[in-house]
């Protein structure tokens, strides 16, 4: 997608971005990420607006947060108990740290796929590596792709719709590049239309496990979400626990 950067989509959406039905439905294992962090400290990569980070901080541990969007992290510093999260604004496969090492670096709701290329991908393992402790974790969360979603490389749908709005994603796939760049049209009656861009580079689970064991990391553990679902070939989702040796 042309102009988009690594922050467009957090400074684009930060404004919203808590208040969005996907978002609100989200449910993330902040048990299970207590339990993997032990005594501390833990990095939330692409740790936008708080939503996990602030939650693990209540429980009395270190936090620490990555994100390219300068617009997420002022809403997360705005919160209770935000401004105590130290944050690096930068790319997530640099992994700008603010400390460390850590003994648990996680990642959710398919944010590692904001990396947009998998050379990238693969230097974030490696990064990621460096910056944990001797048998600290990497978790990861993410959807497993299902292209029988597109056709012909492209896929609309409405999202909502009621007499005075109607939301609407519009996608496209490049095969080549495992790449999807979309768009969230929401059109208001007597309001500019808002647009809210989204590129995504997905890769399979086997393939995180091969970025993974070229990190030096094991897998660990998979499940099919963060109720402790088995994963199968019928998962829409996966959370992925990798361990440095």
């Amino acid at each position: 997608m042309e102009r988009y950067g690594a922050e467009t989509y957090g400074e684009r959406i930060a404004a919203v971005y808590d208040d969005r039905p996907e978002v609100v439905r989200q449910v993330v294992g902040v048990d299970l990420l207590a339990r993997l962090a032990g005594p501390g400290p833990v990095l939330e990569l692409g740790v936008g607006t708080g939503r996990v980070a602030l939650p693990l901080a209540a429980r009395g541990l270190e936090v620490h947060g990555i994100d390219a969007s300068r617009a997420m992290v002022r809403r997360m510093h705005a919160k209770p108990g935000g401004d105590a999260i130290a944050v690096a604004i930068g790319d997530m496969a640099d992994l700008p740290t603010p400390g460390g090492p850590y003994s648990l670096v996680f990642v959710v709701f398919n944010t590692f796929f904001a990396i947009l290329s998998q050379s990238e991908q693969v230097r974030c393992f490696e990064n990621v590596a460096r910056a944990m402790v001797p048998g600290g974790r990497f978790l990861i969360e993410a959807f497993v792709p299902d292209l029988s979603r597109f056709d012909r490389g492209q896929r609309t749908s409405t999202t909502h719709l009621s007499v005075d709005e109607v939301a609407i994603d519009a996608t496209m796939y490049d095969a080549t590049e495992q790449r999807v760049d979309g768009q969230h049209l929401v059109l208001r009656d007597g309001e500019p239309v808002r647009m809210l861009p989204v590129s995504l580079r997905f890769a399979w689970p086997s393939e995180l496990d091969l970025m993974a064991r070229l990190a030096g990391l094991e897998l660990e553990s998979r499940r099919g979400g963060w109720h402790d679902e088995p994963f199968t070939s019928a998962s829409a989702t996966h959370v992925s626990v990798y361990r440095k040796a």
